[in-house]
């Protein structure tokens, strides 16, 4: 930490500070730096309040610390209640609190209140006049829950209300009470508490004019000040001993406040299978789709925020702890402009190695240019004129659209000269979307047979081709050497060269570039449905200049006619080229998905989860035999450029594993330029056989990796980075049969 964050960078975070408590976005502040089991930096800013006195603050300063009473005492609270048999997540609620059923609450278990995944609205009525913690719990009974559990995220105060009213009935203590003889005193946090006392009166941070120790949070104030999602008081170096002890696995000194296994476990995602925001359990964790700050949430590392100014980050992988306490709302409740922590929180991240993702975005900035034209747009431009006057098979599916939208189906079918007879569908069918064999059907709109080419045959039969003149490819590829569509390809072009009939591939683009070229070579006897041709795994070429080296290299001797694209560059990354991304298969939904593919689906075959049948195939990867944080802190050990690791717990809606409960990885694209997709498969393998040898399935994986000297040599224990580097003559070997093939310019 001392080295990662030097002392000009320190002196920012106090220009920072300083510049806030000048435009009056706070009187004060505190902010700690922890690292390696020792507070780097302590501070303390502005003044307690704008009175007369204008006290300054102190390290000792106690803060209302507003929602981290969410994860700093009802979190813990409850765990603790979990490991001692008291009370499980998988529960619900009204097992311990039999009038809670009422108003279709049921079936609202303690995971979905951890989590916010419960239903309820964010917080009581404040409007009418009432008070007591008796008479909140009484107006919660009478909550009808906005939808079902599970469905939808809501940030509620009710589900940490009802939480600290759980370890009351289960521990026979008022939350603060419990809070006080379990958590803070064992850990010697000597001024963290509830509704402090007159003695702490004069080092209270004040967050409304006159402070006497009364909560700003007005539900919590209403309830006596004691309840579970706000309420607790602390101070920088109280702080600094209950995040030390998280990242020593819940023990401080020789008290162990929780286990290593639950601290693990309670910064997994245990939101709902396939549901956004990710949550950990009461703790925020970097979630893609989530809102700014868990975006911008370091992968491994976990954090919350409070209303009043507060913000707690720990990171198990940088081993850095961060605190910012301000009592911003003194001056103003409006947090529109309030930026103070997110600006000292990134820059400690960055500073110590730990960017946030949204800071270095998966998707570099884009060309500004004009929109790349496909073969079909090509083709549109020329009226058709290559297919005047043929018979037209068409193979397509829902990736076949021009530039504006529209089907090449359509397109063709309408073209004048054009006589359309028949359509053929790859693997994924034409909806894009089967995960099966697909049948033979009818297009609805143009009432053409369309014959499916995975289903009781992969290639077109004599029948199929029968009255055909031409067939057009027109799919868009992902890539990689094992993605289908390509051997779909190779198969109808010897088709086609058998009836001696033409085939014209209408080019699209190689979504992760037409220049990078990784991986093994495939060992020709591996030859596949998944291995048309000895292809690296990551080809760096499109369909088009594919079809050439099929055609030529395979002595196919095909009427082979590529309609190129305009405007393409090899260097393009799809979202470089203007059109709109469409998923190419169910299970790559982004670009960033179709970037780790190459890499991540080396271990498909196996019995490991990629993820598939979650909301982030290929983002994910696990198995219920792995230990999510030893399999993360492993490959992040191993600073694989371009990706980070972050433990995850998922359960796939498809095999392997089908709604189990998967342990393993999160991975985050930071760099895709920066990134090898063999190098992160082939440590992925290497990870798995080093850590799990009697559970990891190594040998099914071979057929994706291609090579038989690369799976013995991961076997044979030879670090991944030498296994990549003695791959560099084959891949030599082919960017030299490659280039005579290549059709677009850098």
């Amino acid at each position: 930490m001392s080295q990662a964050l030097n002392t000009e960078q320190l002196s920012t975070i106090s220009q920072l500070v300083e510049e806030a408590i000048r435009k009056n976005q706070t009187p004060g502040a505190v902010v700690l730096l922890g690292n390696q089991s020792r507070v780097v930096f302590l501070q303390a800013y502005g003044v307690l309040a704008l009175d007369a006195r204008r006290l300054p603050a102190a390290p000792d300063t106690i803060f209302d610390i507003a929602s981290l009473t969410k994860v700093v005492a009802t979190t813990p609270a409850i765990l603790q209640l979990v490991e001692r048999g008291k009370l499980s997540l998988e529960d619900p609620v009204c097992k311990y609190w039999r009038g809670f059923k009422t108003k279709n609450k049921d079936r609202i278990t303690v995971g979905h209140l951890l989590t916010h995944y419960s239903g309820l609205r964010p917080g009581l009525p404040l409007k009418t006049d009432w008070s007591g913690y008796e008479t909140a719990l009484k107006k919660i009974l009478e909550e009808k829950p906005e939808s079902p559990p599970g469905i939808h995220f809501s940030y509620s105060d009710l589900n940490f209300i009802i939480l600290g009213e759980l370890i009351r009935r289960i521990s026979g203590q008022p939350l603060d009470v419990y809070c006080r003889d379990h958590i803070f005193r064992p850990l010697g946090m000597k001024d963290t508490c509830f509704n402090p006392g007159q003695a702490l009166h004069s080092r209270l941070a004040p967050t409304i004019e006159i402070q006497n120790g009364e909560v700003h949070d007005p539900l919590a104030r209403r309830m006596g000040g004691v309840a579970g999602h706000a309420g607790l008081f602390s101070t920088a170096e109280d702080l600094a001993v209950f995040a030390q002890a998280l990242l020593n696995g819940g023990r401080w000194a020789n008290i162990e406040i929780l286990s290593p296994a639950t601290v693990e476990k309670m910064v997994l995602p245990h939101s709902p299978p396939d549901k956004v925001p990710l949550r950990g359990l009461g703790w925020e964790i970097y979630s893609p789709s989530g809102g700014n700050w868990s975006k911008s949430l370091p992968m491994g590392s976990y954090g919350h925020k409070g209303f009043t100014g507060t913000l707690l980050w720990i990171d198990p992988i940088s081993k850095v702890y961060l605190i910012v306490l301000t009592n911003r709302v003194y001056l103003s409740e409006k947090s529109d402009h309030e930026t103070l922590r997110a600006q000292i929180f990134s820059l400690v991240a960055e500073a110590t190695g730990r960017s946030p993702v949204s800071a270095k975005p998966t998707e570099t900035a884009k060309r500004v240019r004009e929109k790349v034209q496909t073969g079909i747009d090509v083709l549109e431009k020329k009226k058709f004129a290559p297919l005047s006057g043929l018979r037209v098979g068409l193979i397509t599916n829902h990736s076949g659209v021009d530039s504006e939208g529209r089907r090449t189906i359509d397109l063709l079918h309408k073209a004048k000269g054009v006589k359309l007879k028949a359509i053929f569908s790859p693997e994924h069918g034409l909806s894009g979307k089967a995960d099966s064999k697909v049948p033979p059907t009818r297009d609805p709109l143009t009432k053409l047979p369309v014959y499916s080419l995975y289903g009781d045959t992969l290639r077109p039969t004599p029948q199929m081709l029968k009255r055909l003149d031409a067939l057009v490819f027109d799919v868009q590829d992902a890539g990689a050497r094992f993605y289908t569509y390509i051997s779909t390809m190779g198969y109808a072009l010897e088709a086609a060269s058998q009836k001696k009939i033409a085939f014209y591939v209408l080019d699209r683009p190689n979504p992760i570039t037409a220049s990078l070229v990784q991986g093994p070579v495939m060992d020709r006897d591996l030859k596949s449905f998944t291995g048309y041709f000895p292809l690296p795994i990551r080809h760096g070429m499109t369909v088009g200049e594919l079809a050439r080296m099929f055609n030529v290299e395979n002595k196919i001797r095909a009427k082979l006619q590529i309609i190129q694209m305009s405007g393409y560059r090899r260097t393009d990354w799809y979202d470089e080229t203007g059109l709109s991304w469409m998923n190419p298969s169910p299970n790559l939904r982004s670009l960033t998905e179709a970037i780790l593919y190459p890499g991540v689906a080396l271990v498909e075959g196996s019995n490991v989860s990629v993820g598939r049948g979650t909301e982030t195939p290929f983002e994910l990867l696990g198995a219920p035999w792995i230990q999510a944080k030893e399999f993360s802190d492993y490959l992040n050990n191993r600073k694989i450029p371009g990706v980070e690791f972050q433990p995850a717990g998922f359960n796939p809606g498809s095999n392997p594993f089908r709604d189990q409960v998967c342990y393993g990885v999160r991975i985050a694209l930071l760099d895709r330029q920066a990134l090898d997709s063999a190098v992160l498969g082939i440590e992925i393998l290497s990870a798995l056989y080093q850590l799990y040898p009697k559970d990891f399935q190594i040998d099914k994986t071979l057929s994706l990796i291609g090579a038989r000297s690369v799976l013995q040599a991961i076997k044979d224990g030879k670090d991944p980075q030498s296994i990549v580097q003695n791959l560099q003559e084959s891949l030599d070997q082919f960017r030299r049969l490659r280039s005579k093939y290549l059709l677009y310019p850098e």
